[in-house]
């Protein structure tokens, strides 16, 4: 068992994930925790090259079985290489996306299933599941439009609006299958008042876990 706590951040693409893991970093800190950082896919030498591939929008044609391998195997080293001795040793990993995101983009959105999803990604994750996910909700037209207004889209995001619309309701599917794991939270709120949930319910968990 993994001594340290793993946190994962999962919503549709422009939801705010990476302001809401800046700040809890910051919280975690300040009690004293060792804090790393991640990103799905990515996140070391080889998940990166692996994310070149998936993200590349010149690769529209890739196959959806495809699609769900080249996220296991990015998800395998960043577990062996990153997530897995952080933990080991008794730090805090906050991460953005982790399996959910396959069962989700691939089970759902897909069509692939969220059961055979999981099994794919069983060998990659071990025995590293997260402590808490937590889904910041939003609409699927709200998340496009920002992501529009910040960069240029990769291959997932230039999927289709249905896609993405597929994509917020599974997540929501998958909070109701797994309701002791991942908590949601409705994203259009402000920033202060989303991180606030976020901080209470991980501290929540803390105290379940060890003497902070």
């Amino acid at each position: 068992m993994a001594k340290g706590i793993f946190i994962t951040m999962e919503g549709p693409d422009g939801s705010g994930k990476t302001t809401q893991i800046e700040l809890l970093k910051a919280e975690l800190e300040k009690s004293g925790y060792s804090v790393l950082i991640t990103r799905e896919p990515g996140g070391n030498r080889i998940s990166e090259a692996i994310r070149e591939i998936i993200l590349n929008k010149d690769y529209m044609e890739m196959a959806p079985a495809t699609e769900c391998l080249l996220y296991a195997s990015a998800r395998a080293q960043l577990v062996n290489e990153v997530i897995g001795p952080m933990l080991d040793k008794g730090g805090a990993v906050i991460s953005d996306r982790f399996v959910d995101s396959s069962l989700v983009y691939q089970g759902i959105a897909r069509g692939l299933g969220v059961d055979e999803v999981f099994e794919i990604n069983r060998f990659a994750i071990r025995e590293y599941m997260p402590d808490a996910t937590f889904l910041l909700s939003l609409p699927a037209e709200v998340g496009i439009s920002r992501k529009k207004d910040q960069k240029e889209l990769d291959r997932m995001e230039k999927e289709s609006l249905e896609f993405h619309k597929k994509v917020a309701e599974g997540y929501l599917k998958l909070a109701e299958k797994y309701p002791e794991r991942i908590r949601v939270i409705d994203a259009t709120q402000d920033v202060e008042t989303i991180s606030g949930l976020i901080k209470k319910q991980v501290y929540d968990i803390l105290k379940g876990k060890v003497s902070i």
